[in-house]
Parts: C-alpha cells; sequence; structure tokens
C-alpha cells in the first residue's frame, strides 16, 4: 500500500535512506542522541539541499526507567545497560569524527531522585555530555520534525510523541495562517512556542502538556492485573483521567480541517501492522494516514492474540510486545476524544527535531523556511 503524503511533503528537511558518501567529512556531520525511559536512540547525519542524509543510526532498548515508578530511582542494572549502550555511541562518534552533536535525556531522567548522578556516571565513563531537557523542548522538537507531514488544509493540528515515560501533546492553531505557509509555520516553532514569528504568519500554540505516562510508566500502573482485556480497559480509563485538563474546546470540534500525526514506536508499530509488513519498512510507514476503524482493528487484533501471541508476531517484535498494549491504549483514547478519524503516522521524532535544530541553528540547509 502506498503512503499518502499530504501536498508541499517533500519540501522541508526530513531524513533520506538512501545512503551518504562513504568518506563523509566529518566537518559536515551532526549527530543527535535520544535517551528516554526505554530506549537509547542515536543519528548521525550530513546536511544535503534542504534535507539529510542519515549516515549511521544505533537504537537500543534499555529500560533505563525499569522499577522507577516504585523506587523512584534509577536502579543499577538499569545504569549499566544504558551506560553499555551509551559506549556504542561513543565509538560510532570517534569513528565517524563528529564534532557537532546533541545528546539529550527525557523523562526517566527528568523524574528519577539519582538522575543527576546518573547525567555525571555518563560523562565519567563515557565522556559524553547528556542534557536533561524539559518537557516543553521535548514536545517543541517532536513538533517541528513533524512538519513536512503537516498538511495545506489543516487548521487545527494535533501532535502526539508517545513515549516511554511521557506523553507529549502538543495543539496548534493554524487558521490564520495562509494555506501554503503551514508547515513553514510550524518549522518556525524550533525558537520557542512563544517565539517571535518575524514577518512571517504565525502558528499559534493554543496548549500543550506532558502527561507522565507513556508505554512503560502506564503499563507499570497495572502491572498487577493479570486479565489482558481488563488491563488495557483500565490504562485506557487511567490516561484519559489524566487528560482531563486538556480536552478540545469548542474550536477544535469541527472534523474538517483537523489533523492528528503521531510519532512513536507504537504509532509505527500498529502502522507496519496494518500494512501486514513481515519485515519493517520506513518508506511505506512514513505518512502513512489510517482511519480510527482501521486502528481499532488492528488493536482488537493485539487483544486476541493475547500476550503469546503478540510476542511471537514478527510484527511487533520481542522489544516492543510488552509496551504495545499500553502505548496502544494511549492512541486509542487520544483517537477517540479528538475530533478526527484519521491519524497520520511519523516515524520521526526526537533525534529528527535535534537534528534539525542543530543545522538550522548553523545555516546549512538550504532554502531553510526562516
Amino acid at each position: 500500500m502506498t503512503p499518502k503524503r499530504p501536498k508541499g511533503a517533500g519540501a522541508f528537511p526530513k531524513a533520506v535512506d538512501s545512503p551518504a558518501p562513504k568518506q563523509a567529512d566529518p566537518a559536515t556531520l551532526y549527530a543527535a542522541l535520544d535517551l528516554g525511559t526505554n530506549s537509547c536512540r542515536m543519528l548521525i547525519a550530513q546536511p544535503k539541499g534542504s534535507q539529510f542524509h542519515v549516515v549511521d543510526s544505533f537504537s537500543k532498548s534499555v529500560q533505563l526507567g525499569q522499577g522507577l515508578e516504585s523506587t523512584g530511582r534509577l536502579s543499577r542494572a538499569s545504569m549499566n545497560r544504558t551506560i553499555s549502550a551509551m559506549r556504542i555511541c561513543r565509538e560510532k562518534l570517534h569513528r565517524h569524527g563528529v564534532k557537532r552533536m546533541r545528546l539529550v535525556a527525557t523523562e526517566a531522567c527528568r523524574r528519577a531522585l539519582n538522575g543527576p548522578h546518573f547525567i555525571a556516571q555518563v560523562r565519567r565513563e563515557t565522556g559524553l555530555n547528556l542534557e536533561i531537557i524539559r518537557p516543553e523542548e521535548e514536545a517543541r522538537l517532536a513538533v517541528i520534525s513533524c512538519a513536512p507531514l503537516v498538511s495545506v488544509t489543516t487548521e487545527q493540528l494535533l501532535v502526539v510523541d508517545i513515549g516511554g515515560g511521557s506523553t507529549e501533546l502538543v495543539w496548534i492553531d493554524l487558521s490564520n495562517v495562509p494555506k501554503r505557509e503551514r508547515p513553514r509555520a510550524i518549522m518556525r516553532l524550533h525558537a520557542g512556542f512563544k517565539s517571535d514569528p518575524g514577518p512571517f504568519a504565525a502558528a499559534k500554540v493554543v496548549d500543550w502538556i506532558s502527561v507522565p505516562l507513556g508505554v512503560a510508566t502506564l503499563r507499570d500502573q497495572f502491572g498487577d492485573v493479570e486479565d489482558d482485556a481488563a488491563r488495557f480497559a483500565l490504562m485506557s480509563w487511567f490516561f484519559e483521567e489524566n487528560l482531563e485538563a486538556f480536552a478540545p474546546s469548542a474550536a477544535a470540534q469541527a472534523r474538517e480541517g483537523f489533523q492528528i500525526i503521531g510519532t512513536s514506536g507504537t504509532v509505527t508499530t500498529v502502522a507496519a501492522s496494518y500494512l501486514g509488513l513481515k519485515r519493517y519498512d520506513r518508506t511505506k510507514v512514513d505518512g502513512l494516514r489510517m482511519t480510527s476503524d482501521q486502528i481499532d482493528a488492528v488493536i482488537r487484533d493485539y487483544l486476541t492474540l493475547g500476550p503469546d501471541g503478540r510476542r511471537a508476531d514478527p510484527r511487533i517484535g520481542r522489544d516492543r510486545q510488552a509496551l504495545i498494549m499500553s502505548g496502544a491504549a494511549i492512541l486509542q483514547t487520544l483517537m477517540r476524544l479528538w475530533p478526527t478519524d484519521r491519524l497520520s503516522v511519523a516515524d520521526r521524532g526526537l533525534r529528527e527535531g535535534l537534528l534539525y535544530a542543530q543545522m538550522s541553528a548553523d545555516g546549512v540547509l538550504e532554502d531553510a523556511p526562516f
């Protein structure tokens, strides 16, 4: 199935899967590392025109936040797993000679009592300087990475980033921005949700929230519930309860002109399952549009499979199977509460936003929108 892409989607910086030159000039390379509650991910990329080529990448499930809900601290085992992954990242950075980089940590390190101690340990043992970013910056970076998928007909936009430890939601009003400028207006949010857009029409951030529930933390809340369907229902209810302060107003009730973009492993896994992919293919998933009925059908299939069936399903994978139902509960709740029956799938997120922000600040992207 060919993904449906919004008009003008190719006009802005995004990851390109074709290989960069074998001997990339280290002076042109940038790196972005995202250490989340569940995974450690890194991209090394080279700007080219208004896009960037991915030169190298790394992704590993480290489960940094395992046990955090009950103890309030990062465990010794989870920190050791993560540092082992960070050593691999360090070797890749050294091998490519990368000098420009931004390495960030999110919810698990924000919440853990020993988060600062862990950051210092990473620096001491790997030489890498991680910084713990605030929820607003995490949300902002996710938003700008998704800008190429914003349709020119979109007037109200909700960007959803379902992480391991938290879920970021940003609601943006584009109704006063000329249609063809709407994706560019999203890009200009790189400077902040309340930044001065200068002479350009502004995207208005109506509201945003960082809910301290992601696929790992929501799962841990109901780990003692044995029945699969009951656990899913409880996770859906609990997430909805935590969204009471962030709900669509009358201004966003019309389905016409409303778009939800979802970025996360949950969203891309659901999309891959819907497409029946035996092997994950980013080119088929990124930009795909799914209806609520299609998403619900995939989730019903997950529930029918049960834990053992999901564990054996190659579309889900062993790393993702333990987290897919908590992510599905979040996704289904959002689709039920917000006035749209379609979701745009984004295989992009914090790392792409970090790369874009660095390259934009250095002025190395051609035809940048600001």
